[in-house]
């Protein structure tokens, strides 16, 4: 996936940064393997604990969508699977 699903229209509130740390997280898991993928979001957690990166909930939602629209369908069952992860805390 490229950077040009930061572009969308719908992502123009979220602050830049916000966007770029993404970027940064979809780059650095798109080679993980399934078993690695809890480690990674820990670690995720609290390296955006600590830079102060936090996202409301029509943040997230905005970007789930947008991401979805410019995904694979390998890439969608990603998303598919931390979105399910999410609604379980």
């Amino acid at each position: 996936m490229q950077n040009d699903w930061m572009q969308d229209e719908s992502l123009k509130d979220i602050e830049p940064y916000k966007l770029e740390f993404l970027q940064a997280l979809v780059f650095e898991s798109s080679n993980l393997r399934k078993e690695q993928m809890l480690p990674f979001l820990m670690a995720v957690a609290k390296r955006g604990q600590e830079k102060k990166v936090s996202f409301s909930d029509k943040e997230i939602d905005a970007v789930v969508a947008v991401l979805r629209k410019h995904a694979s369908p390998d890439e969608i069952a990603k998303i598919e699977k931390v979105m399910a992860m999410r609604s379980r805390r």
